[in-house]
C-alpha cells in the first residue's frame, strides 16, 4: 500500500460513488459533494483533489473494502488516449531492425473496455488469445493544446494503474489499425484508485511491473521510457486539446504474453497484478465471456 492519499470511484449495492481509501475502509466523499462534484472528473476538473483529501481525511470509514466494488477510477473520460511501444525493449521486440520510432504511435479505447481493480477481465468467446499489458496512467487536470514540454506536467492531476488488454489476433483484422483487439468490453483494467500528482519525482523512475500468478512477466522504468510524460502530453496536445479527466496510458515494458515462443494467453482462473511504486496494485482475475442468449 502506498502512504499518499488514494482516491477511488466505487459502487455500494449498486450505486456509484467515490471516496478516500483508508486502510480499514473507505469514506464516502461523495455524500458530502456529489451535488457539486458528481464524479471524480468534475471533481479533478474544478482542481479539488486537495479538498477531498483534507476532508477525507477528517471522517471515519464509511464501508468496509469487502463491502463495495471498484470501478474505473474516471468513469466517463471524453478521451482515453494509449501509447504503443515507449520502452527500448518493447521496441527491439518487433525484430524489424528498426530505430525507435521519432515520434509515439498512438490509439484510442473507450471506456467500457474496462473494469475496476478486483473485477474480472473477460476473454471474449471469439478468442482465445488474451494479452496482457502493464502500464502507468495519467489523468490530466487542466485543459490544454499546444503544451509545451517544459509546461506538460502542470497538466497532470493524478496517477493510476492500467492493464491494457489486448486480443493479439484482432489488432491483426485490417491492415492500418489495431481498434479491435484494444476495445473488446471489459478487456482490460484500470485503478484500483488515482493518486494526487505532486511534482516530477513522483514519476520520472517509476518501477513497473506485471505478474501472472504471481510470476514477474514485466519490468521496467519509467525512467527508461522512450518519449518522456512531458513528451507525450506536449504531442498529443499538438492535435487535440486535452481536458481535464482525460486519460493517457503511457506504454507497457517488453514481457507480454505474445512474446513468448509459443505465446502465453489468459486464461479463466489467471491472476494478472500490476504494481507501480507510489501507486499501488491492480488486481484481477481472467474469466470467460457468457454468451448472450
Amino acid at each position: 500500500m502506498t502512504s499518499r492519499p488514494r482516491l477511488a470511484t466505487f459502487s455500494h449495492e449498486g450505486i456509484s460513488r467515490y471516496g478516500l481509501v483508508k486502510e480499514d475502509g473507505i469514506v464516502d466523499l461523495s455524500a458530502h459533494f456529489a451535488d457539486q462534484w458528481p464524479t471524480l472528473r468534475e471533481v479533478i476538473a474544478a482542481d479539488a483533489l486537495g479538498t477531498l483529501v483534507e476532508k477525507g481525511e477528517s471522517l471515519p470509514t464509511d464501508f468496509s473494502l469487502a463491502d463495495i466494488a471498484f470501478e474505473i477510477p474516471i468513469p466517463a473520460p471524453e478521451k482515453i488516449i494509449c501509447v504503443g511501444v515507449n520502452f527500448p525493449d518493447r521496441n527491439a521486440e518487433y525484430k524489424d531492425g528498426q530505430e525507435a520510432p521519432p515520434n509515439p504511435s498512438l490509439f484510442i479505447r473507450f471506456p467500457g473496455s474496462f473494469v475496476g481493480h478486483e473485477q474480472n477481465l473477460i476473454r471474449p468467446f471469439v478468442s482465445e488469445r488474451l494479452d496482457y499489458e502493464g502500464e502507468v496512467v495519467m489523468i490530466i487536470g487542466k485543459a490544454g493544446r499546444h503544451i509545451s514540454e517544459d509546461d506538460a506536467l502542470d497538466h497532470i492531476a493524478a496517477l493510476t494503474l492500467c492493464n491494457e488488454g489486448t486480443l493479439r489476433d484482432w489488432v491483426r483484422h485490417a491492415k492500418f489499425n489495431v481498434t479491435q483487439g484494444k476495445n473488446f468490453e471489459s478487456s482490460g483494467a484500470m485503478g484500483p484508485w488515482i493518486i494526487p500528482y505532486e511534482d516530477e519525482s513522483q514519476i520520472a523512475d517509476i518501477r513497473l511491473e506485471t505478474r501472472v500468478n504471481g510470476e514477474v512477466r514485466q519490468q521496467d522504468r519509467t525512467s527508461r521510457m522512450i518519449f518522456t510524460f512531458r513528451k507525450l502530453i506536449n504531442y498529443i496536445s499538438t492535435f487535440t486539446a486535452l481536458k481535464p479527466g482525460d486519460v493517457i496510458v503511457a506504454g507497457t515494458p517488453t514481457g507480454a504474453g505474445a512474446r513468448f515462443d509459443p505465446p502465453i494467453w489468459l486464461k479463466p482462473g489467471d491472476v494478472v497484478e500490476i504494481e507501480a511504486e507510489g501507486i499501488g496494485i491492480l488486481r484481477n482475475e481472467v474469466a470467460d465471456e457468457v454468451a448472450l442468449k
